[in-house]
């Protein structure tokens, strides 16, 4: 999907109102949000900071979303919209795993933008990287963990060398550096208030590579679609298999990674509800007392399963 310079202007002031609009809005939903706690206490925007700092990230679990920018569904379409919340009201809420995907920008040489494949989603990589210093500054004891994808898709689409150049750009070119945790699983005292990048891109840099199944790094389940006629139910067998194997396994080198999201010919929003509904909050409610290290768990729309994204909080703390 190709964007004009002048459309990309035209959204950018239009992105910088919104941007001051929001600030007013998203104040008060962030101070909303920021009393928001618990069933375990646990305050959602500092959750982070009450646990200790020698604790490895790979002994926590860490809420998180799936196409973390897809909030509009006018970029794109119904299929494509995954989120409610903007990223700033997510981190007041207890997200701390976003899944960033990134092509080209049309008629910005340097710039990548946020798309669903060829969808742009009106929001640049540096609008992201400013809510998570904005919302690292104010809450110091918390940390970011970004999945930055190349997303290869559509016009926009960059080679692994240009996307190497761009991700460069923004790290030396416009001074994102400082913001990064780049090399191995770091302690949450090491982390705080830091973005740790996860490489889903290629790189000669010795990075924290992603895998959406096994490598050195992950042990991650992305089921998103399956054949036949109980595909909703498979997927949530394969939810609970990973919990289980993540519970089963506290002592385990790589980062479980556990999607609840599903596609597959599915609306988003009736994927997610019935994997809720069926599978997800059942496992987590009949183990309420039971603390585990579940690793990252990306949802779709946590806004409408509250009790899930803070059930997963709690799990820290038992």
């Amino acid at each position: 999907m190709g964007v004009a310079r002048r459309d990309l202007l035209r959204w950018s002031a239009g992105a910088v109102g919104a941007a001051a609009a929001g600030g007013l809005l998203g104040t008060a939903s962030a101070r909303a949000a920021g009393r928001s706690t618990t069933p375990g206490g646990q305050a959602t925007e500092s959750w982070m900071g009450r646990l200790d700092g020698g604790l490895s990230l790979l002994d926590l679990t860490v809420p998180g979303t799936h196409d973390s920018c897809c909030q509009n569904p006018w970029y794109g379409t119904e299929w494509s919209h995954t989120q409610n919340w903007g990223i700033p009201q997510q981190l007041q809420e207890g997200i701390r795993f976003l899944d960033i995907r990134c092509n080209g920008l049309e008629g910005a040489p340097d710039e990548l933008g946020i798309y669903h494949s060829d969808a742009y989603q009106h929001i640049r990589l540096q609008d992201v990287l400013d809510q998570c210093r904005s919302f690292l500054r104010a809450q110091p004891g918390e940390t970011v963990l970004m999945r930055l994808k190349n997303e290869h898709a559509g016009g926009q689409a960059l080679d692994d060398a240009e996307f190497q150049r761009r991700v460069n750009h923004y790290l030396d070119g416009l001074g994102y550096r400082d913001l990064f945790h780049f090399y191995g699983w770091p302690t949450l005292g090491a982390a705080r208030g830091k973005v740790v990048l996860l490489a889903d891109f290629a790189n000669p840099w010795g990075l924290i590579d992603w895998s959406s199944g096994r490598n050195d790094w992950f042990d991650t389940q992305d089921v998103w679609q399956i054949g036949g006629l109980d595909a909703l139910n498979e997927k949530g067998r394969d939810i609970v298999a990973q919990f289980d194997r993540a519970y089963l396994n506290p002592g385990y080198p790589k980062m479980f990674v556990n999607f609840l999201s599903y596609a597959g010919g599915y609306w988003p929003k009736t994927s997610s509800q019935t994997l809720m509904d069926r599978a997800v909050h059942p496992y987590l409610s009949a183990r309420t007392g039971q603390r585990a290290r579940f690793g990252i768990v990306p949802m779709d729309f946590p806004d409408f399963h509250v009790n899930v994204l803070q059930m997963l909080v709690d799990k820290n703390f038992v």
